[in-house]
Parts: structure tokens; sequence; C-alpha cells
């Protein structure tokens, strides 16, 4: 009877503590990027996981792409950036959205690496061993001409300018709308548009090969 009594207790217990969590969850889930920061930055651990959650991958798959399909340097810079936010969450302003303001942030170093990378790259004897060669065995597809094209993209997309390709990038591979993008750069709209319109240009021009169709 008393080991009954016990394993009972238990198990109220352990659902009373899964009753919890549920509800933890969803409680968390509900508040807003920003709600989470500010919880963060009174020492919720919760806080800042569900915030980490919701942008790690987002953010791991834009700092590839920006910085030469390094995966291996991408995490390393999520990992800084959500470093610096736990230990100084007063450098975001509650009053901006979270997801320009950590874009910006990711923007932004990357560009002090392009900075980092020019110094290296000019010191060197001309060759840039930052670049990795693509193994294009992950990226193969099923057939040859979908294969050849997304590798025609990516150098493509790697010698747009730096003002070209980011603002390319946010908009068709992270989603953000010309708005978002204008706040993340710190540009007007009209810039944005003008900027996405002359690499979307650039790209359908370099690519028309792939587009028999359209070479005429």
């Amino acid at each position: 009877d008393f080991e009954n009594r016990d394993k009972n207790k238990q198990s109220r217990k352990s659902e009373k503590v899964h009753r919890q969590m549920k509800m933890y969850k969803k409680e968390y889930q509900s508040m807003s990027d920003e709600q989470l920061v500010i919880a963060m930055a009174g020492g919720d651990q919760r806080a800042f996981d569900n915030l980490y959650g919701r942008y790690s991958n987002a953010l791991v798959s834009y700092f590839m792409r920006m910085l030469w399909r390094d995966r291996e340097k991408a995490e390393d810079f999520v990992h800084d950036l959500f470093t610096k936010l736990i230990h100084r969450p007063e450098l975001f302003d509650p009053s901006r959205s979270f997801k320009t303001w950590v874009y910006s942030v990711a923007n932004n170093m990357c560009k002090n690496e392009y900075k980092k990378q020019e110094i290296r790259k000019n010191t060197s004897n001309g060759l840039d061993s930052s670049y990795p060669v693509s193994d294009s065995s992950k990226n193969t597809m099923n057939e040859v001409h979908h294969h050849l094209f997304k590798e025609a993209f990516d150098e493509q997309i790697l010698e747009l300018d730096v003002k070209h390709r980011e603002v390319f990038e946010l908009r068709h591979f992270d989603g953000l709308s010309m708005k978002e993008i204008a706040d993340i750069l710190e540009i007007n709209e009209g810039t944005v548009k003008s900027r996405l319109f002359y690499a979307t240009k650039y790209l359908a021009e370099a690519l028309k090969a792939y587009h028999p169709a359209q070479t005429t």
C-alpha cells in the first residue's frame, strides 16, 4: 500500500510538472520578440531559449549566404550575436522591431568581416583562401540542368557587389518586406527597390543561357 501510494504521489507530481511545462511553453510562444528580449534582460533563461529558437536557423542561413557558404563561420557568427545579446541586452531598443534590429546587427557583422577579409587579401599573394571551394556533391540534384543552374546562380550572386546582394538576399531568401530591408540597411525604400531591380536584372542577364526562350 505504501509503495502504491508513493507511486501515485510521484505520478501526480510528474503530471503537474508536465502541465506547468506546457503552460510555460504556450505562454512564451504567445509573447512577442520584444517581450522575450525584455524578459531575457531580467534573467529569464526560457525567454532566451524561445528567442534563439525563433531566429537561430534563419540567421545561420543568412550568414551562410553572406559569408561564402561557410557553415562553421555562420554558426560562429550566430553564437557571437546571441552572446552579445545575453551580456548586453540594453543594446536592443525595445521601441524597434527585434526582427529588423537583429538583421541590422547581422548585416553589420558581415560588413566588418568583409573589411577583415579585404585586409587579409591585400596582404596575401592574391589568392584568397577564405573562399571555400563548394562541395557540389552536397547540392547534387536529379537533373544536370538544375544542378548547373544552381552552381551558376550561386556564383553570380557572389559577383554582385555587397549593396545589391544584401538587398536581393534579404528580400528573396529571408522574405523581408521593403520597409524592413530599408530599416535594416538604414536607406529609404526607393533605394531598396532600385537596388533590387538592378540585382534582378543583372542575374536575369547573367543566367539567360539557362532560359533559352529569353535569349531571343
